[in-house]
C-alpha cells in the first residue's frame, strides 16, 4: 500500500513527489517515457528562478530527478493503463496489468502539443522549433521567426513574439484566422506580424538549427521559402487523459478540472501542471501545483487514516 502514486515525471510530478516524500509519505511515480516531461526539449531555460545565467530543460529536470530520489521517491518506468476508485483505497492498474494500491492519487501526466509531422520538426525541436513562446521567445530577440496556427493561442504567443522578435510571420492553412475577434484586431494592428494564408509547412529546413521553413500554397501548390530562426507551433494542445475520463470531470477540451487545492471530483485524486484546466503551462507553475498536491494529499490522509 502506498500513500500516494504519482502519474508521470514531469516537473508537476517530480515536486509532488519531492513534497509527498519528503513529508514521510511513501511515495511512487509512474511514467511510460522518460522522467522530466516536455521541458527536455527545451536547449535553455532562463525563466526559471534561481537560475541567473540559464539552465538546459535536461539539466534542470536532472537535478529535479536527483533531489525527489534523494528523499526516497521510488519511480516505476511502466504506463498507467486505468486508475479505480473503491473509496478510502484507490488502484492503479499499469501498462503489464500489475495493480498497486495506494491511499491517493496525483495525477500529473502533462499534455502533447499537437505536431505538424512534416521532416525537421523532430530533428530541430529545441533547436529553433518550440512549442512554447513564453519558454523560449527570448532567445530569438531580433531574429526572424514563424508561428504556425491560426487559433488564440497562435495569435497570443505571436503578439508576445512581436516583441522580441524581428519579423513574425503567421502562416495558417486557411484563408481566414479562428480566433476571437479581439485577438484578431491586434494582430492587424501590429506592424511586426505578417500573415501567410492558405499554407502549410512542408518542411523545417536547417544545418544546426533551424534556418527557415518549405511552405505550400494550398490553392495553387507553389512552394516558397521563408527564411527564419524559429518556428513556434500551435495547433492544439492534446491533455494526456484518455486514461481517466470516464472517471475524472473534464472540461470540454478534455482538462481536468480542480479547485485550488488541486482537488479532482473523486476524493484522494488530485490532479496537478499541464494536464489540468489552468491558465498558464510552464515549469514554475507545474512545480508549484505539485507541491500543493502532495502538501493536500498528505492532509487528506491524516484526516482519513
Amino acid at each position: 500500500m502506498y500513500d500516494v502514486i504519482i502519474i508521470g515525471g514531469g516537473p508537476a510530478g517530480l515536486t509532488a513527489g519531492l513534497y509527498a516524500a519528503r513529508g514521510g509519505l511513501r511515495t511512487l511515480i509512474c511514467e511510460e517515457k522518460v522522467f522530466g516531461g516536455q521541458i527536455l526539449m527545451s536547449y535553455e531555460v532562463d525563466n526559471y528562478p534561481g537560475f541567473p545565467k540559464g539552465i538546459s530543460g535536461m539539466d534542470l529536470m536532472d537535478n529535479f530527478i536527483k533531489q525527489a530520489e534523494k528523499f526516497g521517491v521510488e519511480m516505476n518506468y511502466e504506463g498507467v493503463k486505468s486508475i479505480e476508485d473503491e473509496g478510502k483505497t484507490k488502484y492503479v492498474v499499469l501498462s503489464n496489468d500489475t495493480k498497486l494500491s495506494t491511499k491517493t492519487i496525483i495525477i500529473a501526466a502533462g499534455a502533447s502539443p499537437n505536431k505538424l509531422n512534416c521532416p525537421g520538426e523532430k530533428k530541430f525541436t529545441g533547436k529553433g522549433v518550440s512549442y512554447c513562446a513564453t519558454c523560449d521567445g527570448a532567445f530569438f530577440r531580433g531574429r526572424p521567426v514563424a508561428v504556425v496556427g491560426g487559433g488564440d493561442s497562435a495569435l497570443e504567443e505571436a503578439l508576445y513574439l512581436a516583441n522580441l522578435a524581428s519579423k513574425v510571420y503567421v502562416i495558417h492553412r486557411r484563408d481566414q484566422l479562428r480566433a476571437v475577434k479581439v485577438l484578431q484586431d491586434r494582430a492587424f494592428a501590429n506592424k511586426k506580424l505578417e500573415f501567410i494564408f492558405n499554407h502549410v509547412v512542408k518542411e523545417i529546413q536547417g544545418d544546426k538549427f533551424v534556418n527557415g521553413v518549405l511552405i505550400e500554397n494550398t490553392q495553387t501548390g507553389e512552394l516558397s521559402r521563408l527564411e527564419v530562426e524559429g518556428v513556434f507551433i500551435y495547433i492544439g494542445m492534446t491533455p494526456n487523459t484518455k486514461f481517466v475520463e470516464d472517471l475524472i470531470k473534464l472540461d470540454e477540451d478534455g482538462y481536468i478540472i480542480v479547485n485550488d487545492r488541486m482537488e479532482t471530483n473523486i476524493p484522494g485524486i488530485f490532479a496537478a501542471g499541464d494536464i489540468r484546466v489552468t491558465p498558464l503551462r510552464q515549469v514554475l507553475t507545474a512545480a508549484s501545483d505539485g507541491a500543493i498536491a502532495a502538501s493536500c494529499a498528505q492532509k487528506y490522509i491524516e484526516m482519513n487514516f
